[in-house]
């Protein structure tokens, strides 16, 4: 191995660390400030995903989460008896419901998504516009390079 492959991997190294690190500082943020609103993350998420997306199916809401039907169910479950969420059937089929903020969930997150906005905005506060682009830019370029490569685990070229 050359010197200049020795300090490239050492690079790589920090590289990861600080990645790690500031994702761990920036979503701890994020679960301190979601939780001072008394949800959970995956509570805020899937009332995130109805607020933005409008009503969507439980199975969409789970396979969009990862979360397995029988905790879905339990979570819409818990969102419907704090008035949040209901119920809708799906016409034609009577096994099936769409999930949609009551007038009282989208008024709930009227008030605090915009909290929340400005809670991700002040932590990314210390880059410039222009450096968030670029860190926007070169993140997706690492992401779609590892992603083509799935399944390549011959590094050596």
């Amino acid at each position: 191995m050359t010197e200049r492959d020795a300090e490239g991997k050492e690079l790589d190294l920090k590289l990861i660390r600080v990645i790690r690190n500031m994702v761990k500082e920036l979503y701890g943020s994020l679960e301190r400030d979601i939780v001072s609103y008394g949800l959970s993350g995956e509570t805020f998420q899937i009332l995130e995903f109805l607020y933005n997306k409008g009503p969507q199916p439980i199975q969409k809401i789970s396979d969009t989460f990862s979360i397995p039907s029988g905790s879905i169910t339990y979570v819409v479950d818990k969102l419907e008896k704090k008035g949040f969420v209901e119920r809708l059937p799906i016409p034609g089929d009577r096994r099936k419901a769409n999930v949609t903020l009551t007038a009282e969930g989208r008024s709930y997150f009227d008030n605090i998504f915009p909290r929340h906005v400005q809670t991700i905005s002040d932590n990314l506060s210390f880059a410039t516009d222009r450096e968030k682009l670029e860190l926007i830019h070169v993140l997706k370029k690492i992401g779609y390079g590892i992603k083509n490569c799935e399944g390549n685990t011959n590094n050596d070229g």
